[in-house]
């Protein structure tokens, strides 16, 4: 039985608009591109087709994170069409709020686990802001908590984190998940999955056969030494494009 999809979000970013035509003619995935520091990366990554930006604000572990103040003056210079993610690791309501409105996104991505009531409040404070929700693969249990955290979001985000460790690591791994698991979740889900954890140009194109996910999101692999790079961010881009 398929996963529910929420059906009464009065607005949500554009990059789920197309969800119907998605669903009904599957196409290669949105890039999400993930650990954006500047405004000249965001510009780059945006030229080189990304549909959506990754933001990451404080973690307890993991690349890429920057200010609050950096955030939102990145997400002033980005166009409509982008997905712009804050990437929270924060759990209650009142704490991720705070976070938005300071950076203005028009996606949440919550990174652990929320707080009891936690969609419901940001539902009602923010609306028109889409949340997704990422899940740490790992193993069959991945499947019943997709199942039950579904109907609350706009998406779900397949990570290799691990939200139970002394020190959390909820993304920006590196590491390869069970894409098993991954297709299962998006074989059942009516909302948008986004595939995250190890990706790189040389298996993205195995990942998006096994999985079909709506996106990809990666960070390291389009890097050099931290810096987004131009020459591996159009090889990832080819090898997406050329994914029978």
């Amino acid at each position: 039985m398929p996963f529910p999809i929420r059906t009464d979000t009065a607005e949500s970013a554009s990059l789920f608009a197309d969800l119907n035509l998605w669903t009904l003619t599957p196409m290669l995935p949105r890039i999400k591109i993930c650990c954006i520091s500047s405004i000249e990366e965001a510009q780059l990554a945006i030229r080189a087709g990304a549909a959506a930006l990754g933001l990451v604000s404080e973690m307890p572990s993991g690349p890429g994170v920057i200010s609050e103040a950096q955030i939102a003056e990145i997400v002033a210079t980005v166009p409509p069409p982008i997905g712009t993610f804050l990437l929270t690791s924060r759990t209650s309501a009142s704490d991720i709020i705070g976070q938005h409105t300071v950076c203005r996104t028009n996606t949440l991505q919550l990174c652990d686990e929320p707080d009891p009531g936690t969609y419901a409040a940001l539902r009602t404070a923010l609306p028109g802001v889409s949340l997704v929700q990422v899940l740490h693969i790992n193993g069959e249990a991945s499947i019943e908590e997709a199942r039950r955290v579904a109907p609350h979001v706009d998406a779900l985000l397949l990570d290799s984190g691990k939200p139970l460790a002394a020190v959390k690591t909820l993304g920006g791994t590196g590491q390869i998940h069970d894409w098993r698991i991954s297709a299962k979740i998006v074989e059942l889900s009516l909302a948008p999955v986004f595939l995250a954890g190890g990706l790189t140009a040389a298996n993205v194109g195995e990942a998006i056969r096994v999985v079909r996910p709506f996106g990809i999101d990666l960070c390291s692999d389009v890097r050099t030494n931290g810096a987004l790079d131009v020459v591996k961010l159009r090889h990832f881009m080819d090898s997406v494009a050329a994914t029978e």
